[in-house]
């Protein structure tokens, strides 16, 4: 099957294109897209493995479906398209960046700064119905998403998961900790987030870890120290 896809994704997950599960995943998505509202739009659905190649990938962010609102999902897990307002998980996402970076809470929802610094953010489910949150479970795409994480904990070395919630933890669990750093913490759902997602320092210990492989920290809101020009500065 011929999947448009970013080339160095393609070339890794070539195999997985050519199992019968996946034909039918495409079959299916392809008459719900027909027939119903899907989200995200249809250019959007690989937009995770279409902003980061499998070669400049630093983190890994697994969320489990996307948004299922109007106007929301992108294809980035707990991003929001621009000029949506912050989802409650996003929001507390942005208070727990706060508490341990110092940083401001940004304004836009959209992730995609992440994702340009090599932050894959990568649902389980890659689309959603409208209004139907888990609609599309079960399907097929959990095990092309699976198919994702193995290629990366088996062919990379270094690499940052951030896993929050039950659901990411067991998507996660076959991990190699000694290639590369797992960090766990509860959903940030305002639901879970009070039990350990506050307090968990994800990101400097994510940045501390990319330092200590000789790399560079990412910069998680758009004009930290490292973003801003100086030209800006008219003092």
């Amino acid at each position: 099957m011929d999947v448009r896809l970013e080339s160095s994704w393609k070339a890794q997950l070539k195999e997985e294109f050519e199992k019968p599960y996946f034909k039918s995943l495409a079959d299916f998505v392809r008459g719900e897209y027909a027939t119903k509202i899907v989200y995200p739009p249809p250019k959007r659905i690989f937009a995770a493995l279409e902003s980061v190649p499998f070669e400049k990938v630093r983190v890994v962010v697994l969320g489990q479906d996307p948004y299922h609102g109007p106007g929301q999902a992108h294809g980035l897990c707990f991003s929001v398209s621009d000029g949506v307002p912050k989802p409650p998980s996003l929001q507390n996402i942005f208070k727990e960046l706060q508490s341990d970076l110092g940083l401001p809470i940004p304004s836009n929802g959209n992730l995609q700064h992440w994702a340009d610094q090599g932050v894959l953010l990568l649902n389980a489910t890659l689309t959603v119905v409208g209004g139907q949150a888990g609609s599309h479970q079960g399907k097929g795409w959990e095990a092309f998403t699976d198919a994702i994480v193995k290629k990366l904990n088996e062919q990379r070395e270094g690499l940052v998961f951030l896993l929050w919630g039950a659901y990411a933890q067991k998507k996660g669990a076959h991990i190699d900790r000694a290639k590369h750093l797992v960090l766990e913490a509860p959903h940030p759902s305002p639901l879970s987030a009070h039990n350990g997602f506050f307090g968990c320092k994800h990101f400097s210990k994510t940045d501390a870890y990319l330092l200590s492989k000789g790399g560079k920290p990412i910069a998680w809101t758009k004009n930290t120290p490292e973003e801003i020009d100086v030209r800006e500065i008219n003092w």
